[in-house]
């Protein structure tokens, strides 16, 4: 069974007993102050819930702080109330240069065991690591859960749940405090804290634990894919690409991965692009291929001169390249070679 394990040579920090996952931690003096608030909001407009989304109905919202060692257990509770078939989220701090978070959801819902199966396989990553926040979100009844990046846990149900959700918080002696203090309370690091795999190949790295989920949770990248903007949607036009691309066919039916670095508009364009190409240098595949994009992060002009230089391109990258949409080098990766 695939799996990940947390770096245990890393430091945790504490505060007067109250411990910080190993990837998110304040780095000026504060005093974390475990406990939850809660509020009510009235129900949305329509027009207020983006794309096929219904708009949510009235419910009571309340955002959790709770030591890292009993986090887990309380993600596990308050879950355990969501219906069978949920929609995952799932959000992750990924490399696009022009993004902070890639933010995924799935617009399917999935059987409930999915979310619990991936929970317990990938603990440490979910738990511990700074770069991941994850969750899901029901409509009959209306429950969102979400643990963030900073392992705050946030919960929104409707009025006939808000006794049970209470009870819980309850169990884990965490009373309604004014303002509770977690790592996001003070200056604060995110990092990835997960082993390597280069000596455990047993073992995934954070992008391989969000590749497999997007293909079990049904996820999709939540952004406009026509579009090129940043985190401020200023547009910005052409810029430069790299794509991982996992491909298999009938006559290769174990998993290859390719990158393709090209210069792009959209989402989209990329896509298409990456995928035409990568059809392209499999050949006749026989009666069967598949080919998906696993990611697709915009590079500025330095850090796509890196990733085209340990690609073996040997030209120089220039302003021309961003003329027009166009691929750039494309070459199949080796197993051993970085994601």
């Amino acid at each position: 069974m695939t799996r990940c394990e947390a770096d245990e040579s890393i430091k945790r920090k504490e505060v007067d007993g109250f411990g910080f996952a190993l990837g998110v931690y304040p780095v000026e003096a504060m005093q974390p102050l475990p406990g939850y608030t809660s509020d009510f909001e009235p129900a949305d407009a329509d027009e207020e819930q983006p794309g096929d989304w219904e708009a949510w109905p009235d419910r009571y919202v309340y955002d959790i702080v709770v030591t890292v060692s009993r986090v887990a257990a309380l993600w596990d509770q308050l879950f355990a109330l969501m219906p069978g078939r949920v929609f995952p989220i799932l959000d992750f701090i990924g490399h696009d240069t022009f993004r902070e978070v890639d933010p995924y959801m799935a617009y399917e819902p999935v059987g409930k065991e999915r979310i619990t199966d991936a929970v317990r396989r990938y603990r440490p990553f979910f738990f511990e690591d700074g770069l991941v926040g994850f969750g899901a979100v029901s409509d009959d009844p209306f429950f969102y859960a979400f643990l963030d990046e900073h392992k705050i846990i946030t919960i929104r149900v409707e009025p006939e749940l808000k006794p049970k959700v209470e009870a819980i918080l309850k169990a884990f002696d965490l009373e309604p405090v004014d303002e509770p203090a977690g790592a996001d309370s003070a200056a604060h690091e995110h990092r990835g804290v997960l082993l390597a795999p280069k000596d455990r190949p047993d073992l995934l790295t954070g992008e391989e634990v969000v590749e497999q989920l997007r293909e079990r949770w049904r996820l999709v990248l939540n952004i406009d894919p026509d579009s090129n903007v940043d985190d401020e949607g200023e547009d910005l036009g052409i810029t430069l690409w790299r794509c991982l691309a996992r491909c298999s066919s009938e006559k290769s039916p174990e998993d290859r991965y390719s990158e393709v670095i090209l210069s792009a508009g959209s989402l989209r364009s990329t896509e298409d692009a990456t995928l035409a190409l990568a059809h392209e240098k499999l050949g006749e595949p026989g009666e069967w291929s598949d080919v998906v994009v696993v990611a697709a992060d915009r590079l500025d002009m330095e850090s796509g001169a890196k990733a085209l230089a340990a690609a073996g391109f040997r030209n120089r990258l220039t302003r021309k390249h961003l003329a027009s949409e166009a691929v750039i080098h494309f070459r199949w990766l080796e197993p051993a070679d970085p994601a």
